[in-house]
C-alpha cells in the first residue's frame, strides 16, 4: 500500500504526547516528514526518536505556539530541515475546567491563548509562506488542520472557556477555507473522540475509554483519529475544505453547523408585546440542538 503523505512536510503542535504523538507517528508512517512541536522538549524528543527508529523523518521544535514571533521558528525549521512545508496540524491544547460562576480571568485567558491564539500563530506564518509561493507561480497544495471539540460544537458543563475557544476554532476554520482557497490552501477541523492524557485524568472517562484487554478493536485509540487526519493532509484531499469532522473509533461524520431557519416574518415591525406569539411559532418549528455535554 502506498504512503499517502510521501514527500510532504507537516508541523504538528502538542505532539509530545497523547493525540499529537499519535498524529506524528501515523503521519510519519505515511511518508511525511514531521516537525514535532511541544514545549516539553524531552517528550517531543522521545516521539522523534521513535519515528526515526521506525525509519521515518522527524525533528523536535519547542516554539511557543502562543508567541507570534517564536512561532515563526517552527515554519523556518520545517523549511530548513526538509525543504518545504505542506501541512500545519494545530493540535496543542490544555484544560482549565471550572464552572462559569467560579472561573478566574487567568483560567479564561490561558485557554484562549493556547487554543485560539495557538491556532493562529503558526498557521499565519505558514500562510505567508504559501501565499508567497503562489505569487511566485510555484505550485501550492497546502493544508491547515485544526482541532475543535464536541464541547465547542454543543457546549460542555464546567468548560465554558474551553467550549468558547473550540467554537471559535470551528468558525476560524470556515473563514480560513473561504479566504485561502485562492492560494490552494484547504482548512478543515476535527472534533476527536479518543483516549488522551486529558481523558485519562477523568476517572469515568478513563474507564469508558480504556484499551480492551481481550485484543478486540480499540475503539478509542487515538490512531483512529490520526488516520483520518493523514488522509486530510494528503494530495487526495485537495477538494475538501471548510468542513468540521468528528471521528470516533471506526466512525467518521461531518458536523452540520448553525443554519438560519425560515423564521417568522410579518413584513412590518413587531411590537414588543407581540413577540411572545411569534416566539411560540418559532420554537414550535425548531429542530432542537444537540444537548450540552454534561446535561
Amino acid at each position: 500500500m502506498s504512503e499517502i503523505l510521501a514527500g510532504r512536510v507537516a508541523i504538528i503542535t502538542g505532539a509530545g504526547g497523547g493525540l499529537g504523538a499519535a498524529h506524528a507517528r501515523v503521519f510519519a508512517s505515511q511518508g511525511c516528514a514531521v516537525v514535532v512541536n511541544d514545549i516539553n522538549t524531552a517528550a517531543a524528543q522521545s516521539v522523534v526518536d521513535e519515528i526515526i527508529s521506525a525509519g521515518g523523518k522527524a525533528v523536535v521544535n519547542s516554539s511557543d505556539i502562543t508567541n507570534y514571533d517564536d512561532s515563526l521558528n517552527a515554519v523556518k525549521q520545517a523549511i530548513d530541515s526538509f525543504g518545504d512545508l505542506h501541512i500545519v496540524l494545530n493540535n496543542a491544547g490544555v484544560n482549565r475546567d471550572r464552572m462559569f460562576a467560579s472561573m478566574t480571568e487567568q483560567e479564561w485567558d490561558t485557554i484562549m491563548a493556547v487554543h485560539l491564539k495557538g491556532h493562529f500563530c503558526i498557521s499565519s506564518h505558514a500562510v505567508h509562506y504559501w501565499r508567497g509561493q503562489s505569487k511566485e507561480g510555484k505550485p501550492v497544495d497546502a493544508r491547515i488542520i485544526n482541532t475543535t471539540s464536541g464541547a465547542g460544537l454543543q457546549g460542555s458543563i464546567g468548560q465554558s472557556n474551553y467550549a468558547a475557544a473550540k467554537a471559535g476554532i470551528a468558525a476560524l476554520t470556515l473563514n480560513q477555507a473561504a479566504e485561502l482557497g485562492r492560494y490552494n490552501i484547504t482548512a478543515n477541523a476535527m472534533a476527536p473522540s479518543a483516549r488522551t492524557g486529558m481523558t485519562s485524568a477523568v476517572p469515568e472517562m478513563a474507564e469508558r475509554m480504556a484499551k480492551p484487554e481481550d485484543g478486540s478493536f480499540d475503539h478509542f485509540a487515538p490512531e483512529n483519529v490520526s488516520n483520518v487526519l493523514a488522509w486530510l493532509g494528503s494530495a487526495e484531499a485537495a477538494h475538501v475544505t471548510g468542513k468540521v469532522f468528528e471521528a470516533e473509533g471506526g466512525r467518521i461524520c461531518i458536523c452540520d453547523g448553525w443554519r438560519t431557519t425560515d423564521g417568522v416574518d410579518r413584513g412590518a415591525a413587531w411590537a414588543p408585546a407581540e413577540i411572545g406569539e411569534a416566539m411560540k411559532e418559532l420554537l414550535a418549528k425548531e429542530t432542537p440542538a444537540q444537548k450540552v455535554w454534561g446535561t
